[in-house]
């Protein structure tokens, strides 16, 4: 996809309506009335300038009735698919998890990991759309993965939600994400281990001929569990 384009450069100026450098002076000289650059117009009323693409390769002379400016240019699309961003709110995932941090987990005993509330904000998909000047884009984000820090030094990626425990799964493990503990949380601070789940975002965007793609991460949220030792009955 393409990388959003910079406002000036060496070639001139860009503009979204022309998707081209323009360059800041005119083509010196002038080509002649009767050239087809002209597009109908009279030398004098105007000017023809000369359009690069975003990597220098020449497209020809153009008619502007002004010189190009920062004004004509508008923002860069990237800029305008921020905003979109901004406008789909998404936020952190409430921790599902069993056992859950209100109870005590066992070492050896499997732990479901799930997203508690699905919806566009928090796993997507989600589409949004802003303008500003004459740019419009159009930004669609999805979750690509969950990363969690499950606070004894293991990371579990998960590529979807999750699958929320019900008594009827027993001692099985999850399916999609889990984890099992092999050792106790007595020796942490508190003496539990800090569960640290972030999730990943990948944003496609277009607009104004272009197209491209954020990265977004830094959505976390923590919670904090006890796991102990299995205790064994001997009469």
């Amino acid at each position: 996809m393409k990388a959003p384009v910079p406002c000036t450069s060496e070639y001139g100026i860009w503009s979204n309506r022309l998707n081209c450098y323009v360059s800041p002076s005119p083509i010196d000289p002038q080509p002649p009335a009767t050239a087809s650059e002209w597009d109908g117009h009279s030398p004098g009323g105007g000017a023809i300038y000369f359009c690069y693409t975003q990597f220098g390769g020449p497209l020809g002379g153009i008619w502007l009735a002004d010189p190009p400016a920062a004004a004509d240019v508008g923002p860069a699309p990237g800029e305008v698919a921020q905003i979109a961003v901004k406008r789909m709110n998404l936020r952190a995932i409430e921790i599902g998890m069993s056992p859950s941090p209100d109870g005590a987990g066992v070492v050896g005993q499997p732990m479901w990991l799930w997203v508690q509330d699905p919806g566009e904000h928090t796993t997507g998909p989600i589409t949004r759309t802003a303008s500003a000047g004459s740019v419009t884009v159009t930004a669609t984000a999805r979750l690509e993965r969950i990363v969690w820090e499950m606070g004894d030094g293991t990371q579990v990626v998960c590529t979807g939600p999750g699958t929320p425990y019900t008594a009827d799964h027993g001692m099985a493990a999850s399916p999609d994400c889990g984890h099992t503990y092999t050792r106790e949380s007595g020796y942490e601070p508190g003496q539990r281990y800090t569960v640290t789940a972030t999730s990943e975002w990948v944003v496609d965007w277009t607009g104004a001929g272009q197209s491209g793609s954020l990265d977004l991460d830094g959505l976390s949220r923590s919670v904090q569990v006890s796991v102990g030792e299995a205790q064994v009955l001997v009469s």
